[in-house]
């Protein structure tokens, strides 16, 4: 048994397929078994990895693991989608998968849910790493589709941020290929550059096999757009309610660039929330259940009754 009386087996996976374009895009969906009573969340992957990997991690003993069963389990109808150039959408025509693409993505993923589930509505979104900095564009571009935005693992400017400073001593590299191979040590990079010991060694190696089962290598675009084009987004324009997600321990933003975002959001229905003992990648951390205890907790949040902000 899982959360409220559902069965694990109860909860089905469907694969969906759409185009942007004269790309394919894939698109994964696991529905609420007694219908989507809390609303339908779109999840948007980062830089290094497809959509299922981070959002829909099975690890035996690891309750929660996939956060799309933790959330279908909850009455919420899930979707991801692997932007162009990653996991099983297009990769043949040669895109670097800029923050700005990632967006057009989500905009043909959106068009997609929104005509194959008619009842789905403004969509609850949540994006991290790089997947924030797309879900944030896309709801600046697109308020109206946004019920709610989560950003975890956000950057706004750059300032101040460890893990971009090494990143920019690669630079030249990243922008003389589109992509960049990966292997099971570079996934494992990723939970060693931050605060090593903050993920179990057999959930980290269950990631890198899920990743490694769909890629081998990915696209060189949301590197260069950290490294080379902050900001992206602009807060002022996003004026959806929002929540800045930030692990106590992750070098990809300091709090000093986050919290100036947070100031610059227009709407008062946000918040930012420390993850106290997490690092970068905070699904696949030890302390996972309070990340998705935040999220749950704002995707799940009445809207107000009285308020005088006018978008």
């Amino acid at each position: 048994m899982t959360h409220a009386g559902v069965t694990a087996g109860q909860i089905k996976g469907q694969e969906h397929w759409t185009q942007k374009g004269d790309a394919k895009l894939f698109l994964w969906e696991k529905r609420a078994p007694g219908g989507a009573k809390n609303g339908t969340i779109l999840f948007v992957h980062g830089s290094s990895m497809a959509s299922q990997p981070t959002f829909d991690l099975q690890v035996p003993g690891r309750p929660g693991s996939s956060a799309m069963d933790y959330f279908a389990e909850r009455g919420f109808d899930t979707w991801c989608m692997d932007m162009e150039g990653y996991g099983r959408s297009t990769k043949d025509r040669g895109s670097d998968a800029r923050i700005a693409e990632g967006a057009d993505d989500l905009e043909a993923g959106s068009d997609y849910i929104f005509k194959t589930r008619n009842h789905a509505g403004p969509l609850l979104v949540y994006g991290i790493s790089s997947g924030a900095l797309r879900a944030a564009l896309f709801a600046q571009r697109h308020p109206n589709r946004v019920k709610r935005l989560a950003l975890d693992a956000h950057v706004w400017t750059g300032e101040g941020s460890p893990t971009l400073a090494e990143r920019r001593k690669k630079l030249p590299e990243y922008l003389k290929t589109k992509r960049r191979p990966i292997n099971r040590a570079f996934v494992r990079s990723i939970f060693e550059r931050d605060h090593p010991g903050t993920a179990d060694d057999n959930v980290i190696e269950a990631f890198a096999d899920a990743i490694l089962a769909l890629d081998d290598s990915i696209p060189n675009g949301t590197y260069i757009d950290m490294c080379n084009h902050l900001p992206v987004v602009d807060p002022t324009k996003i004026k959806v309610p929002t929540i800045i997600m930030r692990g106590e321990y992750d070098g990809i933003a300091s709090f000093q660039d986050l919290l100036k975002f947070f100031e610059a959001l227009p709407n008062p229905d946000k918040q930012f929330a420390v993850m106290p003992g997490i690092a970068h990648a905070s699904l696949q951390q030890k302390n996972y259940m309070i990340m998705l205890h935040i999220l749950h907790s704002f995707f799940s949040q009445p809207d107000p009754i009285y308020s005088t902000y006018k978008p």
